[in-house]
């Protein structure tokens, strides 16, 4: 027995810099000497529309009855040049999501949950797919750096296009399909060979910027007739100036994505630590479009993180037209199910953590191209879940919107609307609860 045997021990304690999850990474690239890369979005804390609340109606502002007053739901994108804008019935739409990293069960299903709710979906890289054409009331065809899978036959077939200038995942950065991922059809689709890594251009190899862009915009409406609305995705990281390029290339819509966004695969460094939340993104977006002289002429939609019929309110409230759901839309799907949880045990993981979308091992039958797992799943049942939390969702927006006395869920603003947190004021426009500060703002209280 030592001297010191009785002496009591202070308990370990993790350094908040080098926590657990930290020094696993650095074994990990100290052990194999590549960076780590997986799918899904980023897993560290960011200011989000949790930081906000709604203010209800009470005596200053008058509730609307929900069993008998109606509270409009419906949107239209393309308004600005598009001879034949898109018109749907909810503010939630399905974000671009590929046929290779979904399977074509997924595609399908998604295209078939959208539609049964009056909403689009939106391609992805890698083209289009028979399943997701013939099952999506609205589709969305979009045109990416790669150029895989592009062609001028089923962009016709789109009811939009969307030109994608970035990803709220990794904006500055392309795309990455891995070899194990690349099946027969995969390949032919994309005209790559089978098995073999596919890693998308970062931008588009035809133009230098928001000149050329005008120029390829122009290009796209005269192979459709100037009849479909054109869109073009940035990854929030300069919105007010992206924004405003954008409509000074002629964009109908603007699609801004945020850093909560999830991607197909990326590197885990790219996903944690470049772009911006998509809280602090929407407010410079709207003010580009206000000092325009465009805010609603230029449609705005908004993505990453989107997750209730909360968030879709408070994205409307601080100046969207619509939002974008990816992760959750899977999640929905049926990805992370609990119901697998030995086979995302055996894969080392966990179901809700499960990441590593880009291995093709998804149990869930969703972000794979293995014939056996993909079958898993049921696009009729898959859509029919997707359906009903697009509903939900939906719902859920109207149920916020009446208390706020609002008839139509657009008719949501920033003064229905306070923050939580200093941070999340500022990055919102909106006062502290409890106060009317609004920090960069003088005067208040």
């Amino acid at each position: 027995m030592t001297a010191h045997s009785n002496v009591p021990r202070t308990p370990p304690r993790f350094s908040a810099t080098f926590d657990p999850a930290t020094l696993a990474e650095i074994r990990r690239a100290a052990a194999t000497g590549i960076y780590d890369i997986r799918g899904s979005g980023t897993k560290r804390k960011v200011p989000h529309f949790d930081d906000l609340l709604f203010l209800g109606a009470s005596m200053s502002r008058y509730p609307l009855e929900g069993y008998r007053e109606k509270c409009g739901t419906d949107v239209m994108l393309g308004t600005r040049f598009a001879k034949k804008p898109i018109h749907l019935k909810i503010p939630v739409t399905i974000a671009g999501m590929s046929f290779g990293a979904l399977s074509a069960n997924a595609k399908e299903a998604l295209g078939r949950g959208a539609t049964t709710v009056g909403t689009s979906t939106t391609t992805g890289d890698g083209g289009m797919t028979p399943e997701e054409r013939g099952q999506s009331q609205t589709l969305v065809y979009q045109y990416l750096p790669s150029r895989y899978g592009m062609n001028p036959v089923d962009l016709r077939k789109a009811d939009a296009i969307e030109i994608v200038i970035g990803q709220g995942a990794k904006p500055g950065g392309g795309g990455m399909l891995l070899g194990q991922k690349i099946s027969d059809r995969v390949a032919a689709m994309r005209t790559l060979p089978k098995g073999i890594d596919q890693r998308s251009a970062c931008r588009h190899p035809d133009w230098t910027g928001p000149d050329d862009l005008e120029i390829k915009i122009e290009e796209l409406r005269e192979i459709t007739d100037w009849e479909k609305p054109i869109y073009v995705k940035v990854g929030a990281s300069r919105p007010y100036y992206d924004t405003a390029l954008a409509v000074k290339a002629g964009a109908d819509v603007v699609v801004l994505d945020g850093m909560q966004g999830g991607t197909a695969a990326t590197q885990d460094v790219f996903i944690e630590h470049v772009g911006l939340p998509i809280l602090s993104a929407i407010r410079p977006a709207v003010q580009a479009l206000q000092d325009l002289g465009m805010h609603r002429e230029v449609q705005l939609i908004v993505s990453g993180g989107i997750r209730s019929g909360a968030d879709v309110a408070k994205a409307l409230a601080l100046g969207a037209d619509a939002v974008a759901i990816g992760t959750a839309a899977l999640v929905a799907l049926g990805d992370n199910d609990p119901i697998h949880e030995a086979e995302y045990q055996a894969l080392g993981t966990t179901a809700g953590a499960y990441d590593d979308w880009h291995e093709g091992l998804d149990p869930a039958g969703i972000t794979t191209q293995d014939p056996v797992l993909a079958a898993r799943l049921d696009p009729v049942k898959a859509g029919r879940r997707l359906a009903n939390y697009l509903s939900v969702m939906t719902l859920e927006a109207q149920t916020i919107a009446r208390a706020c006395g609002k008839s139509h869920v657009h008719n949501l603003e920033p003064e229905d609307l306070v923050a939580l947190t200093v941070e999340a004021a500022a990055m919102a426009g909106v006062p502290l609860a409890g106060t009317s500060w609004i920090p960069g703002k003088t005067g208040g209280y």
